[in-house]
């Protein structure tokens, strides 16, 4: 048996699911299922298989699949805090929406908006929407995340996160090339006691990390 290990905790893991083209291997520790590194995508690919996407930021559809997040940052913060959409794609609605309310946002994308000054900064609050199912170092990412968060801030993600809701091999989620690490509960508890996150709240479009 092939063994691989995890990038987020560096455990052993173990063939999870072997399918043409879709590879993946299960953490034995964290939980976390990844594709081998030598399946990802080249930067090139990956980069223009986000352009394909249609995020217009007028586009309603678009608006509430990011309204988890925008409403939580609503509830949670006021205008005055400063916050950062950590991965803002093709179509920074996050920041947009927020904006619109007065709120006070930065984009950054290691694509699309790569301004790296904006990675030494201090924030109240970080989104991260659709984001962290690509960090091809998911150690690395997290790392630099809570670095990113002032005391007391929030960490606000949405992704799919895997809990049994079908066999994995006929899950839609893992069908996509750039989704290279995928998250189970248990993944996320052992991102919170790493990181030393106060607090974490997992629902069902909404993962939240408390500094």
């Amino acid at each position: 048996m092939i063994l691989q290990n995890c990038p987020l905790c560096n455990s052993i893991a173990t063939l999870f699911c072997e399918k043409p083209k879709h590879l993946f291997y299960k953490c034995n520790t964290c939980d976390g299922i990844f594709r081998p590194k030598y399946t990802f995508l080249t930067a090139e690919e990956e980069k223009e298989h986000y352009e394909k996407h249609n995020n217009d930021v007028f586009d309603e559809r678009y608006q509430n699949f990011v309204s988890p997040i925008v409403n939580a940052v609503l509830q949670d913060f006021s205008p005055e805090a400063k916050g950062l959409d950590f991965g803002s794609g093709t179509g920074p609605v996050i920041a947009k929406m927020l904006t619109d309310k007065g709120f006070h946002v930065q984009n950054y994308d290691l694509f699309f908006a790569n301004d790296a000054s904006l990675l030494n900064q201090k924030y109240d609050y970080v989104s991260c929407c659709e984001v962290m199912e690509h960090f091809h170092q998911p150690y690395k990412e997290f790392e630099l995340l809570k670095s990113l968060l002032l005391p007391k801030g929030k960490l606000y993600c949405k992704t799919e996160v895997f809990n049994n809701q079908k066999p994995f091999e006929n899950w839609y989620y893992k069908d996509d090339f750039t989704h290279v690490f995928i998250y189970q509960p248990k993944t996320l508890e052992w991102i919170k006691y790493e990181f030393h996150f106060s607090n974490l709240i997992i629902k069902e479009k909404l993962i939240v990390f408390e500094n």
